[in-house]
């Protein structure tokens, strides 16, 4: 019997795999020993909208996030985004920032180029990153020149209304209440960024909507016309609302003179919104003594005319230098009547849309027929009504400035039949490609108008409205008949003139003295 000898292989087989486990290879990195966790803390200019999306990006995986699109920053409060990401140790990594929403924007420097991609080589276990971002804009940068404006408002203020600015410049609504909206920014702040003609002269004032609810210091008093002139580059301007005028009760007293009625009208066009009335009556008006009779001038913008309590830019003191001109017999005694604008003051007072400049609730001009009808067949019937006044044409005059001049010319040349004396103060001739001029140069002959016509020489760099433009006017009332220097066209370039309500205060008495002189002994 043969015995056969047992196989060797096994044993081999299990020496050779003892010894392999024998053999103590180093293990693979854990993820803990070649990635550090770092954390990004970004400042923020103080018009980034609080509910932006900045991601951090860049080629490396790191910087893809959850989404693929880039690691989202997490707003902190006051100026701070921040994010957490791993990142992989000594390895040059680069990366961005971006704004994705509400709008694409890269990060710039203060000359407006976008900022290159950063570079961050981690080698600690915890690494803290910090940077700050000047201003943002699209990657190809801002040449432009820029204003941001910030504004901070109270605690006070309702949550849902919305903040604007209204001044004196067609970005800014030309003053009607609700210029330009502002949206949330971060700190609790609101914001806007606009674009400005270098070396423009603003004035501006922050409102929720109207001039009823207008910036007030924190005390309740009023606040000056903010003033700005603005450069050619990049430009932030901080401004505190105090308080609001809804909200608080002025100490100061109203600046009232003389025989002061107040009036509110709503008119039949459902276009047009209802508006108070103030009417100065003149020294020797009696109310019981209806065989005296007065001129009327009807003047736009009232509640900048006569009482600093209501004036949102400046009150033109009508009632004090109507009172002392008349006292002193160098005007002749008259009525007049302040008509009050609302936020859709430039629409009322533009006679054709202008597609140049932004809408304001709906409209971006070409209400000025329905404005003057409202005048005509509703205001001044109710007027010629209840005080004692001269109705005819030759007794009666309308005067603005601005668009209120403006409408005021247009107005006077559509109702001659209503208006024969015309205060055409600083008007608005650009307004509608110098629309104005072309309707001029259309009448078929000369009106029986009496008209003022007068420019600041400082008014350009404010606003639109500049001596070449209204000599335009001037010009093209020459040719249509109209004769320099006497009872039919009076023109002025003040000196030095600017384009606010302190200005035509101080020429308003001539105004007066030119329209309403005192009837012969």
């Amino acid at each position: 019997m043969t015995h056969r000898q047992p196989t060797r292989f096994p044993l081999l087989l299990l020496l050779t795999l003892t010894a392999l486990a024998g053999c103590d290879p180093k293990p693979p990195p854990t993820p803990e020993q070649s990635y550090s966790e770092v954390q990004f803390d970004v400042t923020v200019p103080l018009e980034t909208p609080v509910d932006a999306t900045l991601l951090l990006t860049g080629a490396d995986p790191a910087f893809k996030g959850p989404s693929g699109q880039g690691l989202e920053l997490i707003y902190q409060g006051g100026t701070t985004f921040t994010v957490k990401g791993r990142m992989p140790k000594n390895q040059p990594l680069t990366y961005s920032i971006r704004m994705t929403a509400p709008s694409t924007h890269v990060a710039l420097d203060a000359a407006g180029t976008a900022v290159p991609a950063r570079t961050l080589e981690a080698h600690e276990n915890e690494e803290n990153v910090s940077f700050s971002v000047e201003r943002w804009g699209p990657e190809s940068g801002i040449t432009q020149p820029q204003t941001a404006f910030i504004v901070a408002v109270p605690e006070t203020t309702p949550s849902q209304d919305s903040i604007w600015l209204s001044g004196n410049h067609e970005l800014l609504g030309n003053w009607n209440g609700a210029g330009v909206k502002l949206y949330k920014a971060v700190n609790s702040g609101y914001a806007t960024v606009l674009s400005f003609t270098p070396d423009t002269s603003l004035e501006f004032k922050a409102t929720r909507g109207g001039w009823d609810k207008v910036e007030k210091t924190a005390e309740g008093a009023e606040v000056a016309n903010r003033t700005l002139k603005t450069g050619t580059g990049f430009e932030r301007i901080s401004i505190s609302v105090g308080a609001w005028a809804d909200f608080v009760t002025a100490p100061v007293e109203p600046t009232l003179t003389g025989n002061i009625k107040k009036e509110h009208i709503t008119p039949t066009n459902t276009l047009l919104k209802e508006r108070d009335i103030i009417i100065w009556l003149p020294p020797g008006y009696d109310e019981n003594d209806s065989t005296r009779r007065f001129p009327v001038l009807y003047m736009h913008d009232g509640q900048n005319l006569m009482d600093v309590v209501t004036a949102f830019a400046g009150e033109w003191k009508v009632d004090e230098t109507a009172q002392e001109l008349v006292e002193s017999h160098k005007v002749e005694p008259l009525i007049i009547v302040g008509i009050y604008n609302t936020a859709d003051r430039g629409p009322e007072y533009t006679q054709v849309p202008d597609d140049r400049y932004p809408e304001v609730n709906g409209a971006n001009g070409g209400r000025a027929d329905a404005y003057g009808q409202f005048i005509v067949n509703e205001l001044k019937p109710m007027i010629d009504g209840k005080y004692h006044t001269r109705p005819e044409a030759k007794y009666t005059g309308l005067a603005g400035s601005s668009l209120g001049g403006l409408v005021t010319m247009y107005l006077g040349m559509k109702h001659p039949d209503t208006f024969s004396r015309l205060a055409v103060i600083s008007p608005s001739v650009f307004w509608g490609h110098h629309d104005i001029v072309a309707k001029v140069n259309a009448l078929p002959a000369k009106l029986p108008l009496s008209i003022w016509l007068d420019i600041g020489t400082d008014e350009g760099s404010s606003s639109l409205e500049t001596v070449a433009d209204t000599r335009q006017l001037r010009d093209a009332l020459v040719n249509k008949g109209w004769v320099l220097g006497g009872s039919q066209l009076k023109y002025t370039e003040v000196e030095g003139g600017k384009h606010n309500e302190a200005a035509w205060a101080a020429r308003f008495g001539s105004v007066l003295e030119y329209l309403f002189p005192p009837p012969p002994p």
